[in-house]
């Protein structure tokens, strides 16, 4: 079995770049969010807008499982997906649990809920994301004795290339320099169907600077002056937030 590598983030979190890193190494099989199926179609769990499924796409969870340990058989595999759509069943899938290298993503939650309102201003509090991410996060921890490779968003921006061999040495991959130039030959066939949600990602060549950005607090005060209910929901998965930056990775250099 080669490597498995799933990097589980919440939406909006920069994790369509940290994507395109690895598809951009050229020796990784990759795959776009497909628990999505699962979480939206397979078991119904509320709408998602932007969203034309494939059709050839597995739903049930056990099989979207076989369909990556079938592709890791054959080379090193890598998928990102957002923890609600899988927790808590995949805390009793021990065969999935056994072979997975577990990466996990946070990001400022001001951004990420300001960027999700945007697509989406019926985004509901489990979308957000933070608490399904922590509580999997931890549950990793505490089965395998110590805490997962944690990445910090605002980290990856300040020193991608630190981030960058961070994430490869967790995957079990060599490193890979290149894979920092982002390929922008075209939409991942895998993408056409959320194409809306990754115009900006894929119309840069490289990780845009954190300094490049506005203001946290001004992007998140202007999408609450629309939306009063976006502050209840930042409050609510705040502390996820916090708990899991504590323990995100911390290079000396950053």
């Amino acid at each position: 079995m080669h490597p498995l590598i799933a990097l589980w983030c919440h939406p909006r979190s920069m994790s369509t770049a940290m994507e395109r890193m690895m598809r951009a190494r050229g020796d990784v099989t990759c795959f776009h969010e497909p628990f999505m199926y699962h979480y939206y179609l397979d078991e119904g769990r509320g709408r998602f807008p932007h969203f034309d499924p494939d059709p050839a796409q597995p739903r049930r969870y056990d099989d979207i499982c076989a369909m990556l340990l079938e592709k890791a058989r054959a080379g090193p595999v890598f998928f990102k997906d957002m923890s609600y759509y899988v927790v808590p069943r995949v805390f009793s899938d021990t065969s999935m649990q056994s072979v997975l290298r577990n990466v996990f993503l946070v990001r400022d939650p001001r951004r990420s809920i300001a960027s999700y309102f945007k697509l989406d201003p019926e985004l509901t509090l489990a979308e957000v994301g933070l608490e399904a991410l922590y509580l999997h996060a931890a549950h990793v921890a505490e089965r395998d004795g110590r805490w997962p490779l944690v990445l910090e968003a605002e980290r990856v921006q300040a020193n991608p290339a630190l981030a960058a061999g961070a994430l490869f040495a967790a995957s079990g991959l060599p490193p890979a320099k290149h894979a920092l130039k982002l390929d922008r030959a075209g939409t991942p066939e895998d993408w056409k169907q959320v194409a809306d949600w990754h115009t900006e990602a894929l119309s840069n060549d490289a990780i845009r600077p954190a300094g490049t950005l506005p203001d946290a607090d001004e992007v998140f005060e202007a999408a609450t002056r629309k939306a009063p209910r976006l502050r209840e929901i930042l409050d609510y998965h705040w502390p996820f937030y916090e708990k899991l930056r504590d323990k995100a990775h911390r290079p000396a250099d950053q």
